[in-house]
């Protein structure tokens, strides 16, 4: 059961678009709308895989780049969550992921000043002369089973958090988080073991 139908629409969806074809969900996928994947820029098939029993609200968003994908374990929550892949973010099963946490696995600019002048350039929809990106390192997120992320947290690429562990409101997560623990702060430190 689900409130997906054969269409791959949302019973009630305020948002006219359906979910899309290289979004794969199993059984129990609870979507509040369909307006979350709106950012999906890749055309890559099963480019994000959802578990069974996953509910995903309306705050939610997967900005998906072209070479991007996420899977999301069976009874996970996301809340008014941010995932932003330009490689690859995993979230485990049971995870409890809060409003307006944002996941990325890229800086999405370049650090040095320079690159960032021309990024600006390539990025502007109608200069004459747009230059290709810069490449821009990428690193990925895997968060593990069980794992609860609070409001606001923010998680940066490269990042694995541990099966169990608490990211605490707020937090910025830079590095490593190791299993049963709980992390607060900015950056993210280790306040308690579970």
């Amino acid at each position: 059961m689900s409130n997906v139908g054969a269409d791959r629409r949302i019973d009630n969806d305020w948002w006219p678009g359906a979910i899309p074809l290289n979004v794969d969900f199993g059984d129990g996928f609870y979507c509040e709308s369909a307006q979350i994947f709106r950012h999906l820029k890749t055309k890559a098939p099963h480019a994000v895989r959802i578990g069974n029993h996953v509910s995903c609200y309306a705050g939610c968003s997967f900005a998906i780049g072209p070479a991007g994908s996420a899977v999301i374990g069976d009874f996970t929550l996301l809340n008014g969550a941010l995932i932003m892949a330009e490689a690859r973010i995993e979230i485990g099963s049971h995870c409890l992921i809060s409003w307006n946490v944002g996941i990325a696995d890229s800086d999405f600019h370049p650090l040095a000043p320079v690159q960032r002048l021309i990024d600006a350039k390539a990025l502007a929809p109608y200069y004459a002369n747009r230059p290709p990106r810069p490449k821009l390192e990428t690193a990925p997120v895997i968060i593990h089973d069980n794992v609860w992320i609070g409001m606001s947290a923010v998680i940066l690429k490269g990042v694995s958090i541990g099966e169990n562990s608490v990211v605490a409101a707020g937090a910025v997560v830079t590095r490593n988080v190791p299993p049963n623990c709980v992390v607060a702060g900015n950056p993210a430190q280790l306040v308690k073991k579970l």
